[in-house]
């Protein structure tokens, strides 16, 4: 932990001390933006008064903010919460100086349909809402004392138009750029790593200019993790018109891998004689890799299997509006989990995932659409398909092809044209756009038909991974099915589990639903599905089914679990009113269902116990008892001081189990290895709410106006033992410079607004989330709960 602070210290050091001398100047642009939620054609007009429009910062989803409504166009399927028509404006000066510079606006996404217009000059539409585009506003300006007016209007309200929760708004950052008139070309370097040797790393560097200048020279320069220079090069370049390319060796490179994600810094300099005329940065990672068909998946020439979750973007209560803070949270619940890869399901992601990814060792598979020609949805992005598709996936290749997390293209999920022979031109299209822009990645599409011969995707010869959705069945004989080819499981399960619910007893496995062409009449008043891992829809597998199966075959490279957290949205199997989904291994507040223990005993090499239900009961009723473990050979369970006998895994077994008949007191489970005690865990039975305990997972957190520290809420009986069916509701209140950002407790029916100084306990947790102002001090959180002592704890804003 102390090296990871050395190195940011290092980074950010690094960054002022080059940002001082740069020739380009980089401006977040997401404060002091004004909104309105409705429609008025004028807004696009500087003249228009918006005095009375709400003054935020960006970003802002407006769909967050709402009430849960069957009502809402939406559906539950995307959350069931408000979309609409809303704008931004945003009024601001630009100095004189640059007056003779190019200002370019990038936008990181917006959901969706954004036109934007500068001083009243329309400068475009872009329909897709997770693409990230910029304009040049260089022409339209104004300088000096006189204003400029920034207006964007963005168009949600066609619904539906997503199969999950979307968000609306401007939900990701915002950017100006102010470069002179010779500069870098947006997304036009590119970075590879042709050659590593044990001694030696070739790092390829191609770049493209734009440039109203003549004898130019270019220095690229290599920084280590430490500050240190390891390589540069300094050349003349000859035509600026065509993309400069020139190779930089690094001598005893450290590799990028996910225990030890190495990052090295590359600057590029652009001059005309002495005066440096722009300069750009991106970190790196010098790595190798390689699909077999035989022995799978290996990283730097190590084996090792794909240990990976599906995710959506949105953040929970905070909905789709990007923090990276929040992003940070839920890799690092995943990392210790033993999760090593990220799907960007279904679309690409925010330019802050992939940089935490880099950072904190992630293989990421980047996914560009859920849907090509042919819909899923009456309004989805099927209707921008022909205009769009090839400028949105060219753009989302050339942003993020640095990155080296980035390990796969996918370029679509589930595709119904997989189904006709429009599959077979559209892939090697697709295909091709990303070869000629990367051809160091292997280019993959996640499909739902597992026969090739039914598969036009498939048999279009493009993909260079055959990705499956499902059909675990057929894993097994894939060499068989898809002779010499190489697989990668793209999503998994479905298994489904409501945090701290349990349904008993667990011999069998339930489909809820049983099937699409069947109603769903089973399930339980609560609108719960048990967090024993033995329910999943029809189309998936229990967690452990489909492991075992990707465990035992080397060929099997690794796989993708849907999904890694709960998100907002397609709550199956239940209807209204569910409204997100069961799917997650941790819930929607980030607290973990009892299968993350599972997998952490399974993907890490650290000692796990993890026993399960809680035990409050009916008196005489049996309960199945589960236990997680791992490096230990046996788990003895006790209740009450007497043994219940000791379970071993036998073959292929992922937990052990025991019946007991309930009866209030304590189980304790205790694992050994080799006589000796590993780790042990009880679980009492708990008495009446009494108290409230606040968690912090960070005191000290920064004044930066973005910055979170996310508490969790437990309540406890006189004992201290959680309450496991409490659901006292708690308010909060929050003194000095900060602010509730959001409440949550990871339940899929409730109701309550995210964005509330109260909640709920669900299953005897809940959530608060602080975001801290621009302003240093103390920070005082204080829960309150009739009935229960009260609690309070300090945080320090810095």
């Amino acid at each position: 932990m102390k090296l990871f602070f050395v190195f940011i210290i290092v980074i950010l050091t690094g960054w002022l001390s080059s940002s001082a001398q740069s020739a380009r100047k980089v401006e977040n642009f997401d404060s002091s933006w004004k909104f309105m939620l409705g429609d008025d054609s004028l807004a696009k007009n500087n003249t228009f008064n918006d005095k009375k429009w709400r003054a935020l910062d960006l970003p802002h989803d407006w769909s967050i903010e709402g009430n849960f409504s069957p009502k809402n166009p939406s559906t539950a399927n995307e959350g069931g919460l408000p979309t609409g028509i809303g704008w931004y404006r945003k009024t601001f000066k630009l100095p004189v100086s640059s007056k003779s510079k190019n200002i370019i606006i990038n936008f990181d996404g917006v959901y969706r349909n954004s036109e934007v217009w500068i001083n009243g000059h329309y400068l475009g539409k872009r329909p897709n809402g997770y693409i990230s585009f910029n304009y040049d506003l260089t022409g339209y300006l104004k300088f000096g004392n006189q204003s400029n007016v920034i207006a964007v209007r963005v168009d949600n309200s066609e619904q539906p138009n997503s199969r999950w929760y979307s968000g609306s708004g401007i939900y990701r950052n915002v950017w100006l750029t102010t470069i002179n008139k010779t500069h870098f070309k947006q997304w036009g370097t590119f970075i590879t790593t042709p050659q590593i040797t044990n001694s030696s790393a070739i790092v390829n560097i191609s770049t493209s200019i734009s440039s109203i200048d003549k004898s130019l020279s270019l220095k690229a320069i290599i920084y280590d993790e430490m500050g240190k220079v390891v390589a540069d090069n300094i050349s003349s370049i000859n035509n600026p018109d065509d993309a400069t390319d020139r190779d930089v060796v690094i001598q005893n490179p450290i590799l990028w891998s996910t225990n030890h994600p190495y990052l090295y810094k590359v600057v590029l300099q652009l001059f005309k004689g002495n005066e440096l005329l722009d300069d750009y940065q991106v970190n790196i990672g010098i790595r190798s890799f390689r699909f077999d068909s035989e022995k799978g998946f290996s990283l730097n020439g190590v084996h090792m299997k794909i240990k990976g979750v599906c995710m959506h973007h949105d953040l929970g209560a905070l909905g789709a509006a990007v923090n990276i803070r929040a992003i940070e949270r839920q890799l690092q619940i995943l990392k210790q989990m033993g999760c090593n890869a990220i799907r960007t399901s279904h679309n690409p992601p925010a330019p802050e995932l992939l940089n935490l990814c880099d950072k904190m060792g992630f293989l990421v598979m980047d996914e560009s659409f859920d849907m090509w020609a042919k819909k899923k949805n009456k309004h989805d992005y099927h209707e921008d398909w022909a205009q769009w598709h090839k400028q949105d996936l060219t753009d989302q290749i050339l942003r993020d092809r640095n990155h080296p997390c980035v390990f796969i293209w996918s370029i679509g999920n589930e595709i119904r044209e997989q189904f006709d022979s429009t599959g077979i031109s559209i892939t090697r299209e697709l295909v091709k756009i990303v070869k000629n822009l990367d051809d160091t990645r292997p280019v993959t599409s996640a499909l739902s038909e597992s026969d090739p011969h039914k598969n036009f995707i498939y048999q279009s010869g493009a993909l260079d991974l055959v990705g499956l959705n499902y059909h675990q069945e057929v894993y097994a004989d894939f060499l068989k099915n898809y002779p010499n080819q190489k697989f990668i499981a793209t999503e998994t399960m479905s298994a489904l589990e409501t945090r701290g619910f349990y349904d008993t007893p667990t011999d069998t496995t339930r489909h809820w639903p049983q099937s699409s062409k069947i109603p769903f009449t089973q399930g339980n008043t609560e609108f719960a599905v048990t967090a024993y891992d033995n329910v999943a829809a029809y189309w998936g597998s229990t967690h452990e089914e489909t492991w075992k199966i990707i465990k035992k075959h080397d060929f099997l490279s690794g796989l993708f679990i849907w999904t890694g957290f709960d998100y907002l949205g397609e709550p199956t199997p239940y209807p209204w009113p569910a409204r997100s989904s069961y799917f997650g291994i941790v819930d929607l507040a980030g607290f973990p269902k009892d299968v993350y223990y599972m997998y952490q005993s399974e993907w890490t090499d650290k000692p796990v116990l993890h026993l399960l239900p809680h035990w409050n009961w009916k008196p005489g009723q049996l309960v199945d008892v589960w236990a997680y473990y791992s490096q230990a050979g046996e788990v003895e369970l006790f209740f009450n001081g007497k043994s219940l006998g000791i379970r071993k895994k036998q073959g292929d077994d992922l937990h052990v189990t025991w019946k007991v008949k309930f009866e209030p007191g304590t189980l304790k489970a205790v694992s050994r290895k080799n006589g000796k005690i590993v780790l042990s865990q009880e679980v009492h039975t708990a008495g009446a709410p009494a108290k409230i305990q606040l968690i912090a997972d960070r005191k000290a957190i920064h004044a930066d106006g973005n910055d979170l520290s996310f508490i969790t809420v437990k309540v406890l009986d006189k004992d201290g033992n959680i309450v496991p069916d409490a659901d006292n509701l708690v308010t909060f209140k929050v003194k000095g410079p900060a602010s509730i950002a959001g409440v949550d407790n990871g339940s899929q029916i409730s109701m309550e607004p995210f964005k509330a100084n109260y909640r709920k306990a669900f299953h005897g947790m809940c959530l608060l989330i602080v975001r801290t102002r621009k302003t240093k001090g103390e920070i005082l959180v204080e829960a309150n709960s009739n009935g229960l002592k009260s609690s309070s704890l300090s945080l320090s804003a810095n």
